[in-house]
């Protein structure tokens, strides 16, 4: 009897789950901001990169509770130094959503040396390596998501977009070849591919442009960032290797 009040009295275990480590690039604005509110709001543990605008990643921080790093894309060194910093000082990453991203509008013949490293290096060169090094926690756990942020660009070609259509194509066809590699560690790896989404790189376009572009758009409207983000929160939620190396189109119908 007082061996069963004496297991009576022993403190409970304390059983903690942890949330899963979430790392969003360019969560300061847009599409990546859209990002991390919904996955904080959902319980993640949210990480995110920003370059240009800190007073809007600490806008962000202060209200979903995520954690902001100011790292330049267009500097691979910069790059692979936040890399490591996030495998020795964090939590591990188990999703990775490679959305950082810039455009360049022009012709083929205005384009520069500068431009073509400036779109490569922020748009593929910087989201390759950033993987490359946080993949293999990922397969030591046996488990994993990334998911890539391209654009209907990168399937179809835009005109004076060629620049950006290539960069986008080039994530395109690296989400359908690391899928493949990857399928047997438990990771599973898709594309987000949207449409028009009203953003920054919209600016350009004056307010009778839009209105014309989202009338060529069978939905009659742009993609909203909320739509974007609450597809990525549907495939961490739901992630399986079953559904891996997929492109997935938000774009109103405008190509399907």
């Amino acid at each position: 009897s007082s061996n069963r009040t004496e297991r009576a009295l022993e403190p409970l275990p304390i059983i903690i789950s942890m949330a899963k480590h979430v790392l969003i690039t360019g969560g300061s604005r847009g599409i990546g901001k859209a990002m991390v509110y919904a996955f904080s709001e959902s319980g993640y543990r949210v990480s995110f990169t920003y370059f240009h605008s800190s007073d809007e990643a600490r806008t962000v921080e202060e209200e979903t509770g995520a954690k902001g790093y100011c790292v330049d894309f267009q500097d691979l060194s910069s790059v692979l130094s936040f890399a490591d910093r996030m495998c020795t000082e964090n939590e591990p990453i188990e999703v990775l959503i490679n959305n950082a991203g810039v455009s360049h509008y022009g012709m083929i013949q205005d384009v520069t040396r500068e431009d073509f490293q400036r779109l490569f290096a922020v748009n593929f060169q910087s989201p390759f390596f950033l993987t490359q090094k946080l993949i293999p926690s990922m397969v030591s756990n046996r488990s994993g998501v990334i998911i890539n942020v391209a654009s209907v660009w990168g399937e179809t070609g835009a005109s004076c977009e060629v620049l950006y259509s290539s960069a986008k194509g080039a994530m395109i066809s690296f989400t359908k070849a690391l899928a493949k590699e990857l399928a047997i560690s438990g990771i599973a790896v898709n594309c987000i591919s949207p449409g028009v989404v009203d953003t920054a790189m919209m600016s350009r376009f004056s307010e009778d442009e839009k209105r014309m572009l989202a009338e060529d758009i069978p939905a009659g409207h742009f993609t909203d960032e909320s739509e974007i983000a609450k597809l990525a929160l549907y495939l961490v939620d739901n992630a399986s290797t079953s559904f891996t190396g997929q492109v997935i189109g938000l774009n109103g119908g405008m190509y399907c």
